[in-house]
C-alpha cells in the first residue's frame, strides 16, 4: 500500500503513521520526497485495509501496490536510483561502461587489460575470479588469488571491481576484496543467495536467468531489496530461444519496459548476449539508444589465448572503436559518456 500525505503534512504526522503500521506488523516504508511525503505499508492486505489510513488528516490518498514486486517498482519510487560503488556510479546522467576479461588468469592479463579499458574510459572494471562452467573440465576460475589480484588492480588503477559471486559461503572473500557483486544468470533464483547478497548491503549486479521472465528477474531484485539492501543494477544478458545463430538472444525489449516499471538502473550485456565478438559493438549502440544506463563487455588483449569465452571478447583496438562509436548514440540518448 502506498500512503500519499498532503504537501503541509509533518514529520510528525508521518512518523504517527508509520508507527501504527509498524505496531500492525506490517514493514512501514518512509519515502519523503521534493513536494511531499510518501509512506508504504508491505504485509497482508486484510491488515491494512483495517487500519483505514484514509482517515488522517495529512493523508491525501491511498492505493495499493498492484505489481507483484513491491519496492522496486516505479509505483513506490518515481525517481531513478543511482547506485554507487567505489568512484562509478551507475544510473543518471552518465551512461557507464563496465568492461574487462570473462575471467581473472594472470596478474599480467588483468593489469594490460585493466589499464587498456581505464585508458579509454571504463568506469569499473570486471573479472571472474568463480566461474561457471557448463563442462567440469573447463577452467574453473582462480578463486580467491583472482580475488587479491582484482583488489590489486583497484589499487594501482583506481578502478572499481566487478566479480561474481557462486555460493553463500563465497561471501566473505568476495565482500573483502570486490565492490560489487555479480549474481550470474545462473543464481538468478538462488533465494539463499539473493538474501545473503541483500544482507551485505554491497552493490549488486543482479542479471537476468537464461529463461527468466521479466517479472521473475524483478521478483529476484525484490528478494535482494527486501533483504536490506536497495544497491541493485539490473542486467540484460540476453535469455535462450529457438535461434542458434547467436549463443542468446538479447532482449533489448527488456530494457525499455524495466525503465518504465522500476526505478533501478539497467545495463545491458552484449557479450553473452550474442556470443558474437563482431556483435558486440552494435547492440552496444543499441543498447544506449533504449534508455540502458550502461552495458557490461568482455575485453581481453589476446582473446586467441583467453581461458573462458574468447570468442566473445573486444580486443584493444575494438574496445577503444567501442567507445568512440558509442558517443553519439549515448548523447542523442541525453547522456555523457
Amino acid at each position: 500500500m502506498i500512503i500519499v500525505l498532503k504537501p503541509n503534512a509533518t514529520a510528525e504526522q508521518a512518523k504517527e503513521i508509520l508507527s501504527r503500521i509498524e505496531q500492525a506488523g506490517l514493514k512501514p516504508l518512509y519515502m519523503p520526497g521534493v513536494e511531499r511525503i510518501v509512506l508504504g505499508a508491505l504485509g497482508d492486505e486484510r491488515i491494512l485495509q483495517q487500519l483505514h489510513l484514509d482517515a488522517y488528516p495529512c493523508v491525501e490518498n491511498v492505493k495499493p501496490i498492484l505489481t507483484k514486486y513491491k519496492m522496486v517498482s516505479r509505483e513506490v519510487q518515481a525517481h531513478d536510483t543511482v547506485v554507487r560503488f567505489g568512484n562509478a556510479a551507475v544510473g543518471g546522467e552518465k551512461f557507464a561502461v563496465i568492461a574487462g576479461p570473462c575471467s581473472v588468469e594472470s596478474e599480467e592479463q588483468l593489469m594490460s587489460v585493466a589499464e587498456v579499458v581505464k585508458k579509454h574510459g571504463a568506469v569499473a572494471l570486471r573479472g571472474g575470479a568463480y566461474k561457471p562452467r557448463t563442462s567440469p573440465y573447463d577452467f574453473q576460475g582462480m578463486g580467491v588469488d583472482g580475488l587479491k589480484l582484482l583488489h590489486k588492480a583497484k589499487q594501482q588503477l583506481g578502478l572499481p571491481t566487478v566479480s561474481e559471486v557462486m555460493e553463500v559461503s563465497q561471501m566473505d572473500s568476495m565482500c573483502e576484496y570486490v565492490d560489487c557483486l555479480q549474481i550470474g544468470a545462473r543464481n538468478m533464483q538462488n533465494y539463499a543467495l539473493l538474501k545473503a547478497v541483500g544482507e551485505s548491503k554491497k552493490p549488486v549486479l543482479l542479471k537476468r536467468g537464461l529463461s527468466a521472465t521479466i517479472e521473475e528477474l524483478l521478483l529476484a531484485a525484490e528478494y535482494i531489496y527486501d533483504a536490506g539492501n536497495p544497491n541493485i543494477i539490473l542486467c540484460e544478458r540476453g535469455i535462450r530461444t529457438y535461434e542458434t545463430a547467436t549463443r542468446n538472444t538479447l532482449d533489448l525489449n527488456a530494457v525499455a519496459y524495466l525503465k518504465q516499471r522500476t526505478h533501478l538502473p539497467v545495463v545491458v550485456d552484449p557479450s553473452h548476449g550474442t556470443g558474437v565478438r563482431e556483435l558486440v559493438i552494435p547492440l552496444s549502440r543499441a543498447a544506449a539508444a533504449v534508455g540502458a544506463d550502461g552495458i557490461i563487455v568482455e575485453s581481453h588483449l589476446n582473446p586467441c589465448e583467453a581461458l573462458s569465452d574468447g570468442h566473445q571478447a573486444l580486443t584493444g583496438p575494438m574496445f577503444k572503436q567501442l567507445m568512440q562509436e558509442l558517443k553519439p548514440f549515448v548523447e542523442a540518448a541525453g547522456r555523457t559518456l
